[in-house]
């Protein structure tokens, strides 16, 4: 296990085909785990809906969602138990809406620590995540890991700039982002120039993961605050990992202060979507 500063954040993204069984899912997700603890990753990101496969079907949903205390996330919680790695991943929450939320869950030494309810679906490209999922209403939160601020986005998130800009106005250093892209003409384009944007805008680190196979673009990565590729998942089922340095970030910060030069702020009041039953 390597030994770092708390000015260096090792940082790992994880990506694996989903499939229906959870079980299946969350084994898999344990053995990165575990690969990451031994490599002495600090943060790891996982996919954003891991529990169960649901593209060809999305009011799988509905049926397959769980509550935080469920038998998936206890799974997971399992799998964190007793190591140094913290770990993000997405799921399905059941909620009192005929819909779940789309939920990120933030896990160390097994313990629920934070949870992020998706505030952007994806109603977009013919996708309409609004028919089976309920949207999220409050603002992402900001965790601490190893002595970094760590934001928090999903998926389709990633298309809002001033989501990350707000998150860098309140102290992150580092977004993690887990994700289920899906797959499409000049999907992965979009995902790979997006999540470079998101980094330059905010000048800050990014942990992108998300879901590889047939139907998503996998291509998980971390970049550094200008926009640059540290490392990158290249096997269907793989870890990439970095090392996350401050110093870099603050040296980022400075040279390019977009953060400073802004000539209007943020606020952060959520708008209705349009609501299904």
């Amino acid at each position: 296990m390597t030994s770092l500063s708390e000015n260096v954040l090792r940082a790992a993204v994880g990506q694996f085909p989903v499939v229906e069984d959870w079980e299946a899912n969350a084994s898999v997700a344990g053995r990165l785990i575990d690969e990451a603890e031994r490599d002495g990753v600090q943060l790891l990101v996982l996919p954003e809906g891991i529990m169960t496969r649901f593209i060809d079907r999305k009011e799988k949903i509905r049926e397959a969602a769980q509550a935080l205390n469920g038998p998936f996330v206890e799974a997971m919680r399992e799998h964190s138990r007793d190591k140094n790695v913290t770990v993000f991943f997405g799921v399905h929450e059941l909620s009192d809406d005929p819909r779940p939320f789309n939920t990120l869950v933030v896990l160390r030494d097994g313990q629920v620590i934070e949870v992020y309810r998706k505030l952007h679906l994806y109603d977009a490209f013919e996708a309409v995540e609004s028919d089976n999922v309920r949207p999220g209403n409050e603002r992402a939160p900001i965790i601490s890991v190893a002595g970094f601020a760590v934001g928090l986005m999903t998926c389709y998130d990633v298309r809002f700039p001033e989501q990350a800009r707000d998150l860098a106005d309140r102290g992150a250093e580092v977004i993690a982002l887990p994700a289920a892209w899906a797959a499409g003409r000049t999907k992965e384009f979009q995902w790979s120039t997006l999540v470079s944007a998101r980094a330059l805008d905010a000048t800050v680190f990014v942990v992108a993961s998300d879901e590889s196979g047939p139907s998503c673009v996998g291509a998980s990565k971390i970049v550094d605050p200008l926009g640059s590729s540290l490392a990158a998942c290249t096997e269907v089922t793989s870890l990439a990992v970095a090392e996350l340095r401050k110093q870099h970030l603050n040296d980022v910060r400075t040279k390019l202060p977009v953060l400073q030069h802004r000539r209007f702020s943020l606020s952060f009041t959520p708008t209705e979507m349009n609501c299904r039953d």
